[in-house]
């Protein structure tokens, strides 16, 4: 035991000593390291506190279905704390897919065609072993809808699933045409303002499953898409209500922003890779109607909308189909409640382009938008493996929706 502390004591005197040699020699004096480190610890903290960390804003139409999220959906007045070694916007979007993990969900795939010809590739969660919900026709049925390139395997699509499937719900995946492996049957792919698709699908879970509550949430371009849908649809909708995450409101101030120079290096150049990419595994049929070698050489998603998807959706300009694109100018139609979550830090939504004035003109919308959570990011907690502040809004929404909807007729 003596000797025990004598080496111990002999390993602390030699470690102070080489501490205190290196400090001073690299911050020519005593201590400085250590003080410089912990004042920038202090002054970060400070300011993640004051300026980083806030409540969200809810903006809604009616006091109705604002007392309505307030009392039932406590997260909308719970204060967001963005995971402090990634709260910027950019940060959260790039991280988030390769931090959040992925649980295993195990889907029954179906193909159904379409009024064209074309198929759509639908995978289930049916949810079999759902304790709240054993009876298969009366389960509450959640349509989701992935981003632009995205389908049932990602991230955000698997949470929501997961917290779906706690609480006993059946969930349907929509993958737009073309993008989970399937081949096209016809020279048409999919975009935000087009709505026939979606309104096929959601026709198809209503005549299967007419007893079962029908929602709805779509993130990224599939909230878009979601959107449009209800503002066409007004009241003539199967859908009890509806979620919108990180909506693109406005395209062309989208584009705008995605066309400055880091984010188009960052995010612009990437994704117009992917669509060039979906396009290139369907050449043989597209090429029939498209100059693809054309497509493939847009170096930014502008062009290639200008060269690919105005064209196939039969628009005369490509500024003819961001206007169409664009829920914030038709909002006031949406005539279900519709809960939409946006961060003012989304480089692909810019904060000053929300639909503030629209939504406080409509009883029925409630935006819910934070300072910090980038693009389908909102990562919170220190590790954000498991859960985001979007997996929250989602699972109350739904939750409340299906035990307490009642509260929210005729808003």
């Amino acid at each position: 035991m003596i000797a025990l502390d004598f080496n111990l004591n002999f390993l602390t005197r030699d470690l102070s000593l080489y501490l205190e040699n290196h400090v001073k020699v690299a911050f020519f004096g005593s201590g400085v390291g250590l003080s410089l480190i912990l004042g920038f610890s202090a002054a970060y903290t400070c300011y993640y506190l004051s300026s980083v960390v806030k409540k969200p804003q809810l903006v809604t139409g009616g006091e109705k279905f604002c007392h309505f999220l307030k009392e039932h959906c406590p997260v909308v007045s719970e204060t967001y704390y963005p995971t402090f070694w990634c709260w910027e916007g950019r940060i959260q979007t790039l991280i988030r897919p390769f931090i959040t993990a992925k649980p295993w969900v195990e889907y029954r795939n179906e193909f159904i065609k379409t009024a064209d010809g074309g198929q759509i590739s639908l995978d289930w969660f049916d949810n079999d072993d759902s304790v709240y919900y054993p009876d298969t026709a009366s389960r509450p049925t959640i349509l989701l809808l992935p981003g632009l390139t995205g389908t049932s395997r990602e991230s955000y699509i698997l949470h929501m699933i997961q917290q779906s499937a706690a609480l006993g719900y059946r969930c349907v995946v929509f993958n737009n045409r073309g993008v989970s492996g399937e081949r096209l049957l016809t020279p048409r792919t999919y975009c935000a303002a087009n709505t026939e698709d979606l309104e096929t699908v959601i026709d198809l879970i209503q005549s299967t499953h007419s007893s079962a509550p029908l929602l709805a949430a779509g993130v990224s371009m599939g909230g878009m898409m979601l959107a449009n849908y209800l503002c066409r649809a007004g009241r003539e909708t199967s859908l009890r209500a509806a979620a919108v995450f990180s909506a693109a409101w406005d395209v062309f101030e989208s584009t705008a922003s995605l066309e400055k120079p880091l984010n188009r290096f960052l995010f612009n150049s990437y994704l117009t890779s992917c669509l060039q990419a979906s396009v290139n595994r369907h050449r043989q049929i597209l090429e029939k109607l498209f100059d693809i070698d054309h497509v493939m050489k847009a170096k930014t998603m502008r062009e290639f909308d200008e060269r690919f998807t105005s064209i196939m959706f039969g628009y005369a300009t490509n500024k003819e189909y961001y206007k169409a694109a664009s829920p914030c100018h038709k909002l006031k139609s949406v005539q279900i409640p519709v809960l939409c979550l946006n961060a003012a830090d989304d480089v692909f939504s810019p904060g000053h382009a929300f639909p503030v004035e629209a939504a406080k003109q409509n009883p029925n919308v409630a935006l819910l938008l934070t300072s910090h959570g980038g693009h389908i990011g909102f990562l919170e907690g220190i590790w954000p493996r498991h859960s985001t502040y979007m997996d929250r809004v989602f699972k109350q929404f739904m939750q409340t929706v299906i035990e307490q909807g009642s509260e929210l007729e005729n808003l």
